[in-house]
């Protein structure tokens, strides 16, 4: 346990180093040319997961994310400002938005690399969209083009913290035949194709998209704009799908992580912890929020509600009285991922052991990054 919690306070330690980059890059950015604070939202979004997914990436799914990042990033702002003047239409696109890259998985690795970067900024229009903030935060939210630049940084920040720390290992492995990094991988075997009709890929997909929907119709008539809560709960749980178990497990310790993280934010708001203050308290939480992630997620539920609290207590909102607002909506968003899991085209969980004592290979449930 020692050394693994040793691990992840590295890993944490690297991957925050890339968030406080791109957030003061993008600090001197809004300065520059006159941006709205969302840019740096926006920059930590992104910054944080991308450099949980690129630890392992090879060259190839490096230079995907200098493309497909900012790309969907810009695109996403755009989909920020449908859902806020034509709510229907622009939840319709985001849902298939966010179900595409998860059906796209049956095309192998890379698709499931592509559609994993792709998904990014959209989970990032869930943290603080527009419509969430007071008006004040509404007047003048980042162009698709502003974002974009904003993705292509956070992949630079991300590609030189980790580069530099890769750098000892390069030094001394210098004049090996095999390259810095040995010799080349083996190829991924090619998967052997699921028996199981539709495939895991298209089961799971349309699984998300039932209950992304569904938390989208009913976030906005019982939460008004606060609707993203229940939606981003209902696309944790069901992500990653590995059986109705583990859909059950991921929304359980989402909700108790919100419930810890409330208590956390009720008592900061006690402290009348405010201002620039609070920033640096948002950084140190998701830092200590990151390295015990890997232990359970119920850490970082914990976390990023303590986070969100407090960012939205620095942007003027009463985070104390919307507290219980946002456990109900995890809740039932969780209860969304759940019923969707079970009822709607389950997809088996994987056998421990196979018949001759191996372990089988997973069905195509790509990567669990959210």
């Amino acid at each position: 346990m020692t050394v693994k919690l040793i691990r992840n306070a590295y890993e944490a330690s690297l991957a925050m180093t890339a968030v406080l980059l791109c957030w003061a890059a993008a600090l001197w950015l809004e300065g520059a040319a006159g941006l709205h604070a969302d840019v740096l939202v926006l920059a930590v979004a992104l910054t944080l997961p991308l450099a949980s997914v690129q630890r392992t990436a090879d060259t190839r799914g490096r230079l995907m994310s200098f493309v497909l990042l900012p790309a969907v990033a810009g695109v996403s702002i755009l989909l920020g400002h449908l859902v806020a003047d034509h709510y229907a239409v622009g939840a319709a696109v985001f849902t298939l938005g966010i179900s595409l890259p998860i059906w796209i998985r049956r095309f192998g690795p890379a698709a499931t690399k592509a559609g994993t970067l792709m998904t990014l900024p959209l989970i990032a229009l869930l943290v603080v969209p527009g419509p969430a903030l007071p008006p004040k935060a509404q007047s003048s939210l980042v162009s698709w083009g502003w974002a974009a630049l904003i993705g292509l940084l956070a992949c630079g920040c991300v590609r030189l913290v980790q580069a530099l720390a890769d750098l000892p290992h390069v030094l001394r492995t210098r004049g090996d035949p095999h390259g810095p990094w040995g010799p080349e991988p083996a190829p991924d075997r090619p998967r052997r194709p699921s028996r199981l009709r539709p495939r895991p890929s298209t089961r799971m997909a349309v699984q998300m998209a039932a209950a992304v929907a569904a938390a989208f119709t009913l976030g906005r008539l019982l939460f008004d704009q606060h609707w993203p809560w229940m939606v981003l709960t209902a696309y944790v749980a069901a992500s990653g799908n590995r059986g109705r178990n583990d859909v059950v497990r991921k929304g359980v310790e989402r909700l108790v992580g919100a419930c810890a993280g409330t208590v956390l934010a009720t008592g900061v708001a006690v402290a009348g912890i405010t201002g620039r203050t609070s920033v640096v308290l948002i950084f140190v939480v998701l830092a200590v929020a990151l390295w015990l992630r890997p232990l359970n997620y119920a850490y970082w539920a914990a976390g990023m509600t303590t986070a969100l609290s407090l960012l939205l207590g620095y942007y003027g909102q009463d985070a104390q009285s919307l507290l219980p607002t946002r456990l109900e909506a995890i809740a039932l968003g969780a209860a969304l991922a759940v019923a969707s899991a079970w009822w709607l085209l389950p997809v088996p969980a994987p056998r421990r052991q196979g018949p001759s004592g191996s372990s089988p290979r997973l069905p195509d449930t790509g990567h669990r990054h959210a």
